[in-house]
């Protein structure tokens, strides 16, 4: 049912005013769940972020996860708060809009599609990248990165047009491959160092400069879980939403956060604790298999290639059903608002996704190629993540401001004080320290010009978001109008 103050369930569609809907209850919990995880993506995430978070946090760098795990799970609390009250496909889109009207929800629409675009697009450079060196590495093969990104991408969108169960399953299966090599690899790195275990990693007198390396050492470790949202989106295709979006989202980052502090503790006593060595590490997960495992050690490579696959499945499944539903609704161009007569599917919200993204490589290149010359994916990865991370921060920080509101106007007889206003209140805080050190001054090229580019996004999407609103007042009706469970 729609809570008060819902618009009509069903809105018209883009065909013949009937509403374009997902295959309703075909995803489980442990589905979901396994998606998420595959969308955070563990090993890609850890292989090309942790040396940078070492260098900022110093040796008890796993402390500075354990921080940004708890601050997930406050924002995750704020997920699985919206999504027990509205569940919908929409969701981050859904939720602002709800409480803050349409202006804000074709906002965030326009904020949360380009975002996640701009950093999927370093996930699918680095899948090819993360190839090129596997190859060159093993056999000196060295044939350019854009050739296995194009066909890596190809294959995850023929998988995701199939259908959502086939795609999400083997985003799970591609999951539970890289965890499974970074366990193995992680405790064979802890029998071989027993005899130099320390509890230092642990201890907070070892975090360099104090809460000052902590908090510089913050946004980087909250990036490693990037992807955490990922089940709210399929809340439309998964039975009893209302219950499993929050439960897949807790556990997703409960597992999460423990094991990155393992594979942090893991790495770090593999380098002899000497956190200059690991960050002139070019990949120090995979030094440290290399030392411990030797010829085996090409499981850590297997491991990179299957996160990374993992990642561009359930990534862009969950983030063009973003889009989807804002093109359902008239927030985006209606054309991303059909599903496949069949399958159920997004098919054009997938493929504009997956061809902006692959646009914007292609732009950032040409970029490159007049100015430096070339484009290292590895480097694009970090630096399109990072402009991608301040808007999607934007996006969550809306979220957090709006639960209170949201249940004091539409369920005052549901609100707590503890989830719906201490917890979102402490997620709030818990944005505003990654998005300050990424929107600092002082930083290098092309860092620096980040925050602009982010506010000039905002602007212009408040632009128009206000001029779309006027031209169509029955937005305000349309916003989060179709409810998952609903039928």
């Amino acid at each position: 049912m729609p809570h008060p103050g819902a618009g009509p369930l069903s809105p018209p569609g883009p065909v013949g005013g009937a509403p374009q809907r997902l295959r309703g209850g075909v995803l489980g919990m442990a589905d979901i769940a396994a998606a998420t995880m595959a969308n955070v993506g563990p090993a890609m995430s850890f292989f090309f972020g942790f040396a940078f978070l070492a260098i900022t946090a110093g040796v008890a760098s796993p402390l500075t996860i354990a921080a940004a795990g708890i601050a997930v799970a406050l924002l995750g609390n704020t997920l699985a708060e919206f999504s027990r009250a509205h569940p919908s496909a929409g969701s981050f889109i859904t939720f602002v809009g709800r409480t803050f009207g349409p202006v804000s929800a074709v906002t965030t629409a326009l904020l949360a599609a380009l975002g996640y675009i701009i950093a999927m697009a370093g996930v699918i450079s680095i899948s090819g990248g993360f190839v090129q060196i596997t190859l060159h590495h093993y056999t000196g093969v060295d044939l350019p990165w854009i050739i296995w990104t194009l066909l890596l991408t190809g294959l995850a969108v023929v998988l995701m047009l199939r259908g959502v169960v086939v795609s999400t399953k083997w985003a799970g299966y591609f999951f539970g491959a890289e965890m499974l090599v970074l366990v193995v690899v992680s405790a064979a790195a802890l029998v071989e160092h027993r005899r130099g275990l320390s509890l230092a990693p642990f201890l907070p007198s070892h975090i360099s400069h104090g809460f000052k390396g902590l908090a510089a050492g913050f946004p980087l470790a909250v990036y490693l879980f990037i992807g955490w949202e990922n089940s709210a989106a399929l809340a439309e295709e998964t039975e009893n939403p209302r219950r499993n979006v929050g439960r897949a989202v807790f556990s997703s980052v409960a597992i999460m956060t423990v094991s990155y502090i393992l594979f942090a503790y893991a790495t770090v006593t593999g380098f002899g604790y000497d956190v200059e060595r690991l960050g002139d590490s070019r990949i120090p997960f995979i030094d440290v298999a290399h030392h411990t495992l030797g010829a085996l050690a090409f499981l850590a490579y297997l491991g990179g290639l299957t996160s990374t696959l993992g990642v561009l499945i359930a990534g862009i499944n969950s983030q063009a059903r973003l889009v989807f539903n804002a093109g359902r609704e008239g927030l985006l161009p209606s054309f991303l608002g059909y599903v496949h007569p069949t399958r159920r599917t997004p098919n054009k919200a997938i493929i504009a996704f997956t061809a902006t993204a692959l646009l914007i490589i292609g732009g950032w290149a040409l970029g490159h190629v007049l100015g430096s010359g070339s484009m290292n994916p590895v480097v694009f990865f970090t630096e399109s993540s990072t402009l991608g991370a301040i808007l999607i921060l934007l996006v969550y920080l809306a979220s957090n401001i709006a639960l209170p509101l949201y249940y004091r106007r539409y369920r005052p007889q549901e609100f707590r004080p503890v989830r719906h206003l201490l917890l979102p209140a402490l997620g709030t805080t818990a944005i505003l320290v990654p998005l300050y050190y990424l929107a600092k001054p002082g930083q290098p090229a092309p860092y620096n010009w980040f925050p602009y580019a982010a506010i000039a996004a905002l602007l212009a999407a408040v632009a128009y978001a206000t001029l779309l609103v006027r031209r169509d007042p029955t937005l305000a009706d349309r916003v989060g109008s179709i409810v998952a469970d609903a039928g």
